[in-house]
């Protein structure tokens, strides 16, 4: 798997914001990594971004589990959500 598609199949669970900083460089940098490798611009991304977007996919599984959580207890439970 290459950076772009990792970047796409996060989608807005993770931003470009959050993964710049994440990894320590710039939005234009995010947004360079992942252009198609034959574009001027195009830039390749820096050792250690798989890592480092494992990392932030595995932060919105626990952020997704506690609000599951939270939804599913006995005080968040309303009239209509039976």
């Amino acid at each position: 798997m290459d950076f772009r598609e990792a970047i796409d199949r996060l989608g807005e669970r993770i931003t470009h914001e959050q993964a710049a900083r994440a990894l320590g460089v710039s939005v234009a940098s995010v947004r360079q990594y992942r252009l198609p490798p034959e574009a001027n611009a195009h830039r390749s991304a820096p050792l250690g971004w798989a890592n480092v977007l494992a990392r932030l996919a595995k932060e919105r599984i626990c952020e997704l589990t506690l609000l599951a959580e939270e939804l599913e207890a006995p005080s968040a439970k309303r009239p209509d959500n039976r």
